[in-house]
């Protein structure tokens, strides 16, 4: 799944590959999908993007915008993004395909779920979208320990009952950081994902806070995490420590190993030696 990381990666990937090339045709929902989310008709993609040239992209969160002249290209979270150079053949299902103008593609293909919108500037009204646009990034030196504090002030009337995977990941207070990335922050920080939020210390929340920062970061530079694929389908070069790759492997630090729970509607990785409930 797209999160904060793979986006920054991905939209570097798409501005080096992508930008200036000329839309020559466009298929959307062509392997109908019933999780796969449209701006409008998919049918009506074409006349929206053909000979629209691709300016730049961005991340949102974990959104990945693709402007290009007066329409805009939002990929969600749920989208595996795929470049195909002339020649190279396609998967067979996918639900969204660009062609350009020297026979290339851009490949948007849907598993579990996931939003594949085109849509005029402006005209998209999406929660995740604009949080992921007008929040500080935590990739920015903005996002201070000042700035998490605000954050943990928000949410102070459900401190007590919130856990550390809740307050990290939901309710978009940090767009794109989500349950994938939050596994290793929460290790580095020594802090179990069931953990309240009321019953950390001071010293944890700083722990939080710094692990939140360097291992987006590393995250980040290394091209994203090794469970997840760039625009090119190669794995990110971070090494994950407790995800669904790790599971029963000893942790490093301590030899304890992996486990794996279902925990608020997902799955939670954690090393039960260093992150103690």
């Amino acid at each position: 799944m797209l999160e904060l990381p793979e986006a920054n990666v991905i939209a570097q990937q798409v501005n080096k590959s992508l930008q200036g090339k000329r839309i020559s045709n466009v298929n959307a929902n062509c392997s109908p999908h019933k999780f796969a989310w449209f701006y409008g008709e998919p049918r009506n993609y074409y006349q929206l993007l053909a000979e629209k040239v691709i300016e730049k992209a961005i991340p949102c969160g974990g959104m990945i915008e693709i402007s290009a002249g007066d329409a805009r290209i939002l990929l969600g979270d749920g989208v595996g993004l795929r470049y195909y150079g002339a020649g190279e053949e396609l998967p067979v299902k996918h639900q969204l395909q660009i062609e350009f103008d020297d026979l290339s593609s851009l490949v948007g293909s849907v598993q579990m779920y996931g939003g594949l919108w085109a849509f005029p500037e402006g005209q998209f009204d999406n929660p995740y979208y604009q949080a992921g646009k007008q929040k500080i990034s935590p990739l920015s030196e903005q996002f201070d320990f000042d700035y998490f504090g605000s954050l943990l002030e928000d949410g102070k009337p459900k401190l007590k009952s919130l856990s550390a995977k809740a307050f990290l990941a939901t309710e978009q207070r940090i767009p794109g950081l989500g349950n994938g990335v939050l596994q290793d922050i929460l290790w580095a920080a020594r802090i179990h994902p069931k953990r309240k939020m009321a019953t950390l210390s001071e010293e944890e929340l700083h722990h939080m806070f710094k692990a939140l920062k360097t291992v987006l970061a590393e995250m980040t530079a290394n091209g994203g995490r090794d469970t997840e694929r760039d625009l090119y389908g190669c794995p990110g070069g971070y090494k994950t420590i407790a995800s669904k790759n790790t599971v029963d492997k000893p942790c490093p630090t301590c030899g304890t190993l992996i486990k794996k729970e279902a925990f608020l509607g997902g799955s939670i990785y954690y090393c039960g030696g260093c992150q103690r409930l």
